[in-house]
């Protein structure tokens, strides 16, 4: 079964003709256009799906941290949906795919794995028909981590067959190709000495230089409409079009902006050892050695090993340093 993966070299995909010839043409639009542009990558997908079968709600989302899922791209009834993070828990959809490595559909269990989880979509109708896709990149271990999943929904019951699953699970293998080949660019990248194009860890800066320029494109959107304002209304609909999208994208690529601006602080706080947790959670309450190997029950000598220790995995100079850090995490 493929599960977010391209077809392994030799082997050719179950569909038929007419879903080929899509899936081929798809193929070259994407490798051409829509690198680095994750919202229309999704955007362009959604739109491939709505060609082989009946997609009333489609959405992208990527896993991060122990429990959480950021969805940067929604389509629902036509409609753009606002972008999401979510928390989830153990039995919805998102752990299942976790357990499973595989294509959820809802014929498995009459959508119950759905019911479990958060609403997406339509919040007054319920989904009659499901498929959510999970991807995979390489992990360094060599193993295939799970780092997102796409979903497609239908109102009507029995719209997605074997064909169309196989289908939706290629268009899922070709996003995942195309997020981990820039992975993987930016990890070569980072390989060379410092240069004003190497990538850094997304900064508060960087997202208000980011915002500036895009709202800037929208004056300039909104200037147009207000120009053309007394010609055809035709003209005036043209330009409030491009000014909606260029919002909707604008909401897409902040959700995954706030990815890598706040990955770090939960990323190195999972590095640490449990009791070195247990210590850097305490840092935040500016608690001394003394009171920390009390409050511990834990030798003085014990809690500067241990203080040493995140010091060094942090890459910091002082335990304020740390204790903002973890505050941050604490305080999400």
């Amino acid at each position: 079964m493929q599960t977010g993966k391209l077809s392994a070299p030799g082997s050719s995909l179950r569909v038929d003709a007419e879903t080929a010839i899509i899936l081929r043409e798809a193929y070259h639009k994407i490798e051409a256009l829509y690198r680095t542009d994750h919202y229309g990558l999704y955007d362009y997908v959604r739109a491939v799906a709505g060609k082989l079968t009946k997609v009333d709600t489609f959405y992208v989302g990527f896993l991060q941290g122990s429990n959480r899922v950021r969805y940067p791209y929604g389509y629902d009834s036509g409609k753009y949906d606002d972008p999401a993070t979510h928390t989830y828990g153990p039995n919805g959809q998102t752990a299942w795919l976790l357990k499973h490595r595989q294509t959820y559909r809802f014929a498995y269990d009459n959508g119950a794995v759905l019911q479990a989880g958060i609403a997406c979509g339509d919040l007054s109708r319920q989904s009659a028909d499901a498929v959510t896709v999970p991807m995979f990149r390489p992990a360094e271990d060599g193993s295939e981590q799970l780092f997102g999943m796409i979903s497609m929904h239908s109102y009507e019951p029995d719209s997605y067959d074997d064909n169309a699953v196989r289908a939706f699970e290629w268009l899922a293998g070709m996003i995942a190709r195309v997020l981990t080949r820039e992975l993987e660019d930016r990890d070569a990248l980072r390989l060379l000495p410092a240069g004003e194009d190497s990538p850094n860890l997304l900064t508060s800066e960087a997202v208000l230089e980011y915002l500036s320029y895009r709202i800037a494109s929208l004056r300039t959107i909104a200037d147009d409409a207000l120009a053309e304002a007394g010609e055809a209304p035709q003209a005036v609909k043209d330009h409030l079009t491009k000014l909606i999208r260029t919002a909707e994208q604008t909401q897409s690529e902040l959700i995954e902006m706030m990815m890598d601006a706040d990955e770090g602080p939960e990323r190195r706080f999972a590095e640490l050892t449990p009791a070195q947790q247990a210590v850097a959670v305490l840092l935040v309450e500016g608690h001394d050695n003394d009171r920390l190997a009390t409050e511990l029950g834990i030798s003085l000598n014990t809690v500067k090993s241990h203080l040493s220790t995140i010091l060094r995995k942090y890459e910091m100079d002082s335990r304020n340093q740390v204790a903002d850090d973890v505050r941050k995490l604490l305080t999400r």
